[in-house]
């Protein structure tokens, strides 16, 4: 008996420290790493590293080095023009040793025969404006951006296509909001990040945007075009433009949901 007693009693602060130290693993720290161009070994200057579990950006200096707040497990993205994008989990040992290096691959890219065909002009205006292509949507103004842009036609406004989503359960902008509550919440703290917005108003792909968002590419389409933004805004607009219109549909949302 007095021999498990002293058992327990050596076990018991070393089953703390365990504990203590995990943790300690989920606590957030400053994370320094390296990126590199995977066939040359060089640093690479300005690529985006955004943390996507802390909502957190940054950008590498001159020597290819980065620092982000981080915790073990987290996933950091990064993004360089003419690399490969690539998701990076964060482990004990990048804190433990430091000096850790990710490697971007470069993208190969096989260019297209582009073939450019001119409107067919015929010198006379009456003529010739009849046969340029005519834009019906309306303009549309997002806060916080200088110039306005497409926002669909005249057909009913965003507030009674998101009210016709509310008082419709079946309705799918509901579904998408109702089941991704947590990345809808993530909105607000990414359009604070200065380094995240600067990335995504240089983006079209919405694959940064996807990520951060955890949403598939046709859930972002389907919000848009259930809150009445034009084709042409959906196909045409950079990931920032996309992100403040999804922001402004969820609000409007979320103010007609209380009601109910």
């Amino acid at each position: 008996m007095r021999r498990l007693l002293l058992t327990l009693f050596i076990l018991t602060p070393l089953l703390c420290l365990a504990q203590n130290e995990d943790v300690e693993d989920q606590e957030v720290m400053d994370l320094t790493a390296t990126v590199i161009n995977a066939q040359t070994d060089f640093p690479l200057e300005s690529v985006h590293v955004i943390n996507l579990n802390q909502v957190k950006g940054t950008i590498t200096d001159q020597n290819g080095k980065f620092t982000i707040p981080a915790a073990v497990n987290d996933t950091l993205y990064l993004s360089y023009l003419g690399f490969k994008t690539q998701k990076v989990r964060v482990t004990n040992d990048m804190f433990r040793f430091g000096d850790t290096k990710i490697a971007l691959t470069e993208l190969a890219y096989a260019l297209e025969e582009v073939i450019v065909r001119p409107y067919q002009l015929t010198g006379y205006l009456e003529i010739d404006v009849k046969n340029l292509p005519i834009n019906n949507s309306r303009q549309y103004s997002i806060s916080g951006l200088p110039t306005s842009y497409e926002a669909g036609n005249k057909n009913p406004s965003a507030v009674t296509k998101v009210l016709g989503a509310i008082l419709n359960p079946a309705d799918l902008l509901r579904n998408l909001f109702g089941k991704k509550p947590r990345q809808m919440r993530k909105l607000r703290q990414i359009k604070e990040d200065d380094n995240i917005r600067d990335l995504l108003a240089s983006k079209f792909d919405r694959e940064t945007l996807m990520e951060l968002l955890q949403l598939e590419k046709v859930d972002i389409e389907d919000i848009l075009n259930n809150c009445n933004y034009s084709k042409s805004f959906i196909q045409t607009a950079n990931d920032l433009q996309i992100l403040d219109a999804i922001s402004s549909c969820y609000e409007e949302y979320k103010v007609l949901n209380r009601k109910q």
